[in-house]
C-alpha cells in the first residue's frame, strides 16, 4: 500500500537540552486551566521506514454491536435517530460505498467518523511522564497524557488539556511528534513533545499515580495501548540517533488476533521527516 506524502504545516522548534531543572515534586495543583504555549511553524518532508513496531492491542469499549462497514474499520450499529428518533436501517446509499444508519422516517443519514485522541510525551531530565489509568479500559495499566479532543480547541490545546487533567501538570508543546492512524477502531492519535513549565506534577481523577521513567524502565510489558507503545519506541529511536523527527504510521491488528493479546499490531506504512 502505497500512503499519498504531504507537506504538512507543523508547530515546531529546535529540542536543544535546557539546563538541568529542579527536582519534581508530587503535588496537587490548582483546578485553573493552564495557559497555551505553543511555537512556531515550518514545513516538514517525509521519507518512508522500514522499521515495524509490534504493540498491544487498543480495546475497544464501545457497548454496541459492530456491523460490517465495507472495509477494515468497524461501524457502530445505531438504532435511533439522532434529529427525529426514529428507528434506522442499515444498508449502502445509493452512490456510496459503506454502510451507513438511514432514519427510516425522515430519511436522514449518520455518518460516523474517527475520533482524535491527543496527548503529550513529556521531557524532562532524560526521563518521561506516564500515567498509570485509574478507569477503563486497561484499567492499571500506564500511558501518556491523552485523551480526546473536543470541539472548539486545537489539537495542541487539547494535547495540553488533557495532559492538566490526568497529570497535574502545565506543560509547553515543543513540537509534534507522531500522528498513528488506527483505522480498525476509528481512532486517530496525535502526540506532541512537550516539557513542564513548572516541576510539579499528580494525578487526576483518571490516573491513580503519575510517575518519570528513565528510558530503559519503561514497563512496556504494562502500557495501555498499542499507540503509546509505538509512540515510546519511536520515540527511544530518535534518541539513539540525536534529533526528534514527525512520525506517521497506521496501526494495524493482526488477522485473527485476540482483543487480549499483547503483541497483536504492527507499525505499517511508517513515514518520518
Amino acid at each position: 500500500m502505497i500512503v499519498a506524502r504531504s507537506v504538512l504545516s507543523l508547530y515546531c522548534r529546535s529540542l536543544g537540552r535546557r539546563p538541568s531543572s529542579p527536582t519534581l515534586i508530587s503535588s496537587v495543583q490548582a483546578v485553573s486551566s493552564p495557559k497555551i504555549r505553543l511555537s512556531g511553524a515550518i514545513r516538514v518532508s517525509f521519507v518512508r521506514s522500514s522499521s515495524e513496531s509490534l504493540s498491544p492491542p487498543n480495546r475497544d469499549s464501545a457497548g454496541t454491536a459492530p456491523i460490517p462497514g465495507g472495509s477494515s474499520g468497524i461501524v457502530r450499529r445505531i438504532s435511533f435517530c439522532q434529529w427525529c428518533g426514529g428507528k434506522t436501517k442499515h444498508e449502502v446509499p445509493d452512490g456510496e460505498e459503506k454502510m451507513r444508519a438511514i432514519c427510516t422516517l425522515c430519511g436522514k443519514i449518520a455518518y460516523q467518523n474517527p475520533k482524535m485522541v491527543v496527548g503529550c510525551l513529556i521531557e524532562h531530565e532524560e526521563k518521561v511522564l506516564l500515567c498509570k489509568r485509574n478507569i477503563e479500559p486497561s484499567f492499571g495499566l500506564w500511558t501518556l497524557p491523552a485523551g480526546y479532543m473536543e470541539i472548539g480547541e486545537s489539537a495542541a490545546e487539547g494535547a495540553i488539556r488533557e495532559t492538566w487533567e490526568e497529570a497535574g501538570a502545565e506543560v509547553e508543546v515543543i513540537s509534534p511528534f507522531a500522528q498513528l492512524d488506527i483505522p480498525r477502531i476509528g481512532q486517530t492519535y496525535i502526540i506532541f513533545l512537550a516539557r513542564m513549565q513548572k516541576p510539579h506534577f499528580s494525578p487526576g481523577p483518571e490516573s491513580s499515580d503519575c510517575q518519570l521513567f528513565s528510558l530503559s524502565d519503561i514497563p512496556f510489558d504494562s502500557l495501555a495501548f498499542s499507540s503509546i507503545f509505538v509512540t515510546l519506541k519511536l520515540y527511544i529511536e530518535d534518541v539513539k540517533i540525536g534529533r526528534p523527527r514527525f512520525h506517521y504510521g497506521i496501526i494495524n491488528k493482526r488477522p485473527g488476533s485476540s482483543p487480549s493479546d499483547m503483541r497483536a499490531f504492527k507499525l505499517d506504512n511508517h513515514l518520518h521527516s
